[in-house]
């Protein structure tokens, strides 16, 4: 099984944190990277290969992966000369690629089981299979419904609950086939051409720990659950440890 794993962000969002290391080497608890975890999670359940699309500040990221040996997988990378997006760094390798792999941000955390994810996306028939998990998203303003020029209706700081992506992607080669190589696109691009060509996405629902870590307050929350949360992101070490 095969994995992507899209690193080459500059993590914006995140700074001052990420101006002299990138996202998916920020530190997790005393003694982890989020990369480290990642890789250790893709070769628990089973996958044996990793492609990471690096850019900003690739360099760090080649000394501290190498060749993958540390966690029992062979590594490549691919790294974009351009800013590419998303799905961009993948046309250019797409020969190299396994007609089903998986694709994901290299900057978060979760417990989704990976392998399940890429057996369901297979048996779908669907191009894309997108994670999706529930969030709650508070609105910090009154809402107004209004109807020909009058409100109808007013609701105080309401809440909406929607399916959001996880950053964490079933994917068949033939979803890149119709791209250039040296195209910037993003997945957002991607979804829109797959729903106007009637190739809808194959959705997989998850329920458990999703952590994105975008912003300041994301990575510090992140650290601070992370004590709670190892055993489950990390069932096998931890075992070990205990």
């Amino acid at each position: 099984m095969h994995a992507v794993i899209l690193a080459g962000g500059k993590g914006v969002r995140l700074r001052p944190y990420t101006t002299a290391l990138p996202k998916p080497l920020m530190p997790i608890g005393e003694r982890h990277a989020i990369l480290d975890i990642v890789l250790e999670q893709l070769a628990s359940r089973g996958f044996t290969s990793v492609m990471l699309a690096i850019n900003h500040l690739g360099t760090l990221i080649r000394a501290f992966v190498g060749d993958g040996t540390r966690w029992g997988l062979e590594v490549q990378y691919v790294e974009e000369s351009t800013p590419l997006s998303t799905v961009g760094p993948l046309f250019t390798v797409k020969d190299d690629l396994p007609e089903q792999f998986l694709v994901m941000n290299g900057d978060l955390l979760t417990d989704i089981d990976y392998a399940d994810l890429l057996a369901a996306h297979a048996v779908s028939g669907a191009t894309l299979t997108i994670a999706a998990v529930a969030q709650t998203i508070r609105t910090e303003f009154g809402v107004l419904d209004v109807e020909a020029g009058r409100v109808v209706g007013f609701t105080e700081k309401p809440t909406y609950r929607h399916r959001v992506s996880m950053g964490v992607y079933g994917m068949s080669r033939k979803a890149l086939e119709p791209y250039p190589a040296g195209l910037p696109l993003g997945f957002d691009r991607l979804v829109q051409d797959l729903l106007r060509q009637g190739e809808f996405p194959n959705s997989y629902d998850f329920g458990g720990v999703w952590l994105d870590i975008g912003r300041p307050e994301d990575y510090d929350e992140a650290n601070r659950r992370f004590g709670e949360l190892e055993p489950v992101l990390l069932p096998t070490r931890s075992k070990v440890a205990a």
